[in-house]
């Protein structure tokens, strides 16, 4: 299979940004020879790599092309990087998956410990951890954190740990909607603060605590202080991070529904196994921020 970079490069712009010209406006190539790459991609492939939808869509033989581009093009800038070339201006952009919660706790600090000699700048796509597993799987993103364990094809995952959850809401809402604790009637009943409409943490629990589904009136919203912020304020209750709740400045603000029923959401990071010394030193600042931030003997 005799392929270019440019013509890997061009592949991935395109799934990146979705269509054609936004590709080119990215690559700063024309609309013309975005397509005239592709196609001479797939003519050497022999292979459809991706449909002329929008958004454009990789296709099953083209994911298996873009992981070879998202390789290649890696190492490829990390080349430029070491000799001082490139139109990244010694750069090395890193793609990386993370659920809100652990953006809004210990990861953050994490690539703050990124070291300065790699000049690295990231690249950040936010989903609920059980949805940055399909950013990952489909080559959008170098490394995520995600609830999957199942290791990609050409991936490696190490274990981080759990991030705990504990059910909270203020005082006064507490008082009022659960007098008698978190019965199946009280949880049918009262107003439930939830991520957005992939979040289902807190549908499982209710689940879990009542033994069956259960849809009560549920508020969204989509940002961690955000979230925590609104069960503060008694818009409903919500499964709050531990080391959220530990951070607040008046932990009186919340009370616990049910200490002795704490929600554990096991993390792995997933990365793809590409020979980058930028990708290797942020899996080790990423690694070693977990184990001080998550419970060990819960990893």
């Amino acid at each position: 299979m005799d392929v270019s970079l440019e013509q890997l490069r061009t592949l991935a712009a395109v799934i990146d940004e979705e269509t054609f010209d936004a590709a080119s406006a990215a690559l700063g190539i024309t609309p013309s020879a975005v397509s005239q790459r592709i196609k001479a991609l797939e003519s050497a492939v022999g292979r459809v790599l991706v449909t002329r939808s929008k958004p454009v869509r990789v296709t099953p033989p083209g994911a298996a092309v873009l992981r070879l581009a998202r390789v290649t093009t890696r190492l490829a800038d990390d080349t430029a990087n070491e000799i001082g070339i490139g139109a990244t201006a010694g750069f090395a952009t890193l793609p990386i998956a993370v659920n809100a919660d652990s953006l809004a706790t210990w990861f953050l600090p994490a690539l703050a410990r990124m070291p300065a000699r790699f000049r690295a700048v990231f690249d950040v796509h936010v989903d609920d951890q059980d949805r940055t597993f399909e950013l990952f799987s489909s080559e959008s993103v170098l490394a995520a954190v995600t609830s999957g364990a199942r290791p990609v094809p050409g991936c490696t995952v190490t274990p981080l740990g759990s991030m705990r959850y504990f059910a909270c809401a203020a005082p006064d809402f507490a008082e009022a909607h659960f007098p008698h604790g978190l019965t199946a009637q009280a949880l049918a009943t009262a107003p439930v603060v939830v991520f957005n409409r992939k979040d289902s943490l807190q549908h499982r629990f209710i689940a879990d605590v009542a033994g069956h589904p259960l849809q009560p009136p549920a508020h969204y919203l989509p940002a961690s202080a955000d979230f925590v912020h609104g069960i503060q304020l008694g818009l409903g209750w919500g499964l709050v991070p531990e080391l959220q709740y530990a951070a607040l400045p008046q932990r009186d603000s919340l009370v616990h529904l049910a200490p002795e029923r704490p929600v554990d959401v096991p993390l792995h990071w997933q990365v793809w196994s590409v020979d980058s010394a930028p990708l290797r030193a942020l899996t080790g600042v990423v690694t070693a921020a977990a184990h001080r931030s998550l419970d060990p003997a819960r990893r």
